[in-house]
């Protein structure tokens, strides 16, 4: 089989590598496609999965391409982790909007709407090269925003586009953990868009346990979210959220230590990707593991108090490419895997479209993805995932339009832009910064 990364010379492509080649891998890929528009890039990455190569028995062949056609022809799977703009991009999503007194963050909230106007356009043309070039691959969409580009793609190439994302399954894991299960053990209840969802429910031979879960600090301790919550705020909506939902539940202090740092998330990754990919030594392997290190160990420290460290299981989900090999190797072989995806609603959520991308649990086998039925969707948790989908949607639909008017609105509707005035600003200083979102919106 062949797996295509769209987006091949990006830094954790090594880490997909590590799951495909392991030596227990559930499905093996006999040809991996590096695509990049880098071929800088592109070297560095391929020069890591060599060294990699040689402590592994079953290795695919690698090739790398910046030839989008080239890379897609013949692929079974088709992985997209790409960045428009780069990381500099990403240090103006975040910029614009703390400039202007609102959050900046790469996906959530007015950065992750303009990430979106740079993205959807080359996820799109990319769609309909895929359309064209290879039809009967399985597309797997890491590409942020992930749940709004998952839904552009799916209007070009339906339900073989599936958005993964690593948090939620590692929430799953970590409260199962703190149960006393494995997570094969148990049946949950999860609900939500991407990088915004709750875990409602978890059973194992038919008694609800995560109640019981939620009244113990002893078991609240272990679990990442609650910890960055507060247990109080954990029993009082009788859920474990998603990490994410902190930059909902807590903006304004989110805002304010993001904004007395140093540097923004972005600078931080932009500064060390810029060394790493400059001078990445004689030994690139060595010193992208620990790059790797520090980026993971720095994840959302603006969430934490200075003092304060991830604990190994916060980032014990298994991560991204591992979650990517989960959904090939259950579609490929047949055997049956429970995963947390993004997908078509189809009236899981009946008050929005059915063509909306939601983020729920999910079979998945060689017949395909199949989402399993899920508890009603009401109160505070209903309104901000309408809120927030209104905004995705119309985002999507300010750039099939080319629309400077529903561009305004996307932003006005999201639940952090606290300003019809402030959205406006937004987008004309988006417009500004980026060229190609001024070219965009008329």
């Amino acid at each position: 089989m062949k797996l295509a990364i769209i987006g091949g010379g990006g830094f954790r492509v090594p880490q997909v590598f590590e799951a495909v080649a392991a030596d227990d891998a559930p499905v093996r890929i006999d040809e991996l496609a590096l695509y990049d528009v880098s071929a800088s890039r592109l070297e560095t990455i391929g020069a890591i999965l060599s060294r990699l190569a040689r402590e592994r028995r079953h290795v695919p062949v690698i090739t790398t391409t910046t030839d989008l056609e080239e890379a897609l022809r013949g692929a079974d799977f088709i992985f997209s982790a790409v960045r428009i703009g780069g990381t500099h991009g990403r240090i103006l999503d975040e910029r614009t909007a703390l400039d202007l007194g609102v959050l900046g963050q790469e996906t959530v909230g007015p950065g992750g709407l303009a990430y979106a106007l740079r993205t959807v356009p080359f996820m799109t043309l990319l769609a309909e090269t895929i359309r064209n070039v290879a039809p009967e691959a399985w597309v797997i969409n890491f590409t942020n925003p992930a749940g709004i580009v998952t839904e552009a793609m799916q209007r070009v190439l339906g339900d073989r586009v599936v958005g993964i994302c690593d948090t939620p399954i590692g929430l799953m894991r970590r409260a199962a953990a703190a149960t006393g299960n494995s997570a094969d053990g148990i049946a949950f209840d999860y609900v939500g868009l991407n990088h915004l969802g709750w875990l409602r429910s978890i059973t194992a031979g038919g008694d609800e346990l995560l109640q019981p879960l939620i009244e113990s600090d002893a078991s609240l301790e272990t679990i990442e979210e609650a910890r960055l919550m507060g247990f109080d705020w954990i029993r009082a909506i009788g859920a474990l959220p998603n990490e994410y939902l902190y930059y909902y539940y807590f903006t304004r202090e989110a805002t304010a230590r993001i904004r007395s740092a140093a540097s923004t998330r972005g600078e931080f990754i932009d500064r060390q990707q810029a060394t790493f990919y400059a001078a990445p030594g004689d030994d690139p392997l060595a010193t992208w593991m620990q790059a790797r290190h520090e980026r993971e160990s720095s994840y959302m420290a603006e969430s934490r108090s200075d003092d304060e460290q991830r604990h190994e299981s916060d980032i014990d989900g298994g991560g991204y490419h591992q979650v990517a090999l989960d959904l090939m190797a259950a579609l490929a072989s047949g055997r049956s895997a429970t995963m947390i995806l993004n997908v078509r609603n189809n009236r899981l959520v009946p008050q929005l479209p059915d063509d909306a991308v939601v983020e729920v649990g999910c079979v998945v086998d060689a017949d395909g993805v199949h989402p399993w039925p899920i508890a009603p969707v009401t109160g505070e948790m209903l309104g901000l995932i309408t809120q927030v989908k209104s905004a995705e949607r119309l985002i999507i639909g300010a750039v099939h339009e080319r629309s400077r008017e529903q561009a305004w609105r996307a932003f006005a509707a999201h639940p952090l832009v606290d300003s019809v005035g402030v959205a406006r600003s937004l987008v004309d200083r988006y417009s500004e910064a980026f060229t190609e979102i001024g070219a965009l919106l008329r």
